[in-house]
């Protein structure tokens, strides 16, 4: 198994969704899995996207960067076995608690992420897609009532504006409860 497979799947990462992270082409990686060694700009992008050093992926490895480079991959899996998943899924659920007092979405998850010491980029993600929703939220009701289609239907949006943030809180933990990720997520981390 090639260097980068094993990597990309270790992070429980996708061909496509590495691909989409590093902004490398799933062919590419494709043929890096297939023997291919990555070189310059790939390299650098893969090993950031993977969040590694670039000699993890090179096949030629001076014998003393291997126990370096040992160390360091110990310290990442120590990494990965730090995020419990039960903490993940509280920090989620908890937004839903403040749905409708939209900063406390995001701040009570924050404290949550540092009570728990889940500061991994899953919690990270959990707190982007809240503070994104926030900022979102005000605009569209916004726009809504510029249109002025009625009080009924100022009702009707805040509503399904408050429902949205309770679909995605609600579709993100039943996902980190089946494939320990988030089904919606952002490209970016805004903390």
């Amino acid at each position: 198994m090639s260097k980068l497979k094993a990597i990309r799947e270790q992070k429980n990462l996708t061909q496509e969704e590495l691909s989409e992270k590093s902004k490398i082409s799933v062919r590419t990686i494709q043929r890096i899995e297939s023997g291919t060694e990555p070189k310059g700009h790939t390299l650098r992008a893969l090993a950031q996207a993977l969040e590694i050093q670039e000699i993890v992926l090179q096949d030629t490895v001076v014998i003393s960067e291997i126990s370096e480079v040992k160390t360091e991959s110990k310290e990442e899996d120590k990494a990965l076995e730090n995020i419990n998943y039960s903490f993940i899924k509280i920090i989620n659920l908890s937004s839903l608690l403040f749905v409708i007092l939209p900063p406390l979405n995001i701040l009570v998850p924050l404290l949550l992420m540092f009570k728990m010491k889940q500061r991994n980029s899953l919690a990270r993600q959990i707190i982007s897609v809240q503070i994104v929703w926030t900022v979102m939220a005000p605009i569209v009701f916004m726009l809504w009532i510029f249109l002025k289609m009625g009080p009924e239907s100022t009702l009707i949006i805040m509503i399904l504006i408050v429902l949205s943030n309770i679909f995605i809180i609600l579709r993100n933990a039943s996902e980190i409860d089946r494939h320990k990720k988030l089904y919606l997520r952002l490209n970016f981390s805004m903390i």
